[in-house]
């Protein structure tokens, strides 16, 4: 399957779309948020090579998936930073490399930028990264929610 991912600043057609998978995904972490507001925080992603960036996967003319770099991702451990957040592949196109590809993007800008040590958090979604070569650097609870936090050297 053919697709290629791009920076969401040359696409940023696609931005609502994207604001509202992100929504759906994890507004129950985010009460009062709305995709209106996520999308009117992301417009501080079009840009290219900066904290914060995100990418969008494109198939068959549309967007499929995304991932960002950001500052942090989680309230209350900001002395971690910064995170790959975000990452989203629409049902239809899983299992096809996608998100992996998009989680190899966003490290590999990040250490186009010098950026040592990345962060994530999943609750779901451990062996994926772990297979991306993230290890566990910690189990918690956030907003009510069993997660790993997993970091990557680079």
């Amino acid at each position: 399957m053919d697709y290629v991912i791009e920076y969401l600043a040359d696409r940023p057609e696609f931005l609502p779309v994207l604001a509202g998978w992100h929504h759906g995904e994890w507004g129950r972490l985010h009460p009062g948020d709305t995709a209106e507001k996520r999308a009117e925080r992301m417009k501080a992603h079009l840009g290219k090579k900066q904290v914060p960036t995100t990418f969008v996967a494109l198939a068959d003319g549309r967007s499929v998936g995304s991932a960002s770099l950001v500052d942090y991702d989680m309230e209350g451990r900001e002395d971690l930073t910064p995170w790959l957040a975000s990452v989203y592949v629409i049902p239809e196109y899983r299992r096809r490399g996608i998100g992996s590809a998009l989680v190899e993007r966003v490290v590999e800008e990040a250490r186009t930028l010098g950026i040592e040590t990345l962060y994530l958090f999943t609750w779901d979604q451990e062996r994926l990264y772990a297979r991306l070569g993230w290890a566990v650097l910690e189990r918690t609870e956030y907003k009510g929610e069993r997660i790993v936090i997993m970091s990557i050297k680079l």
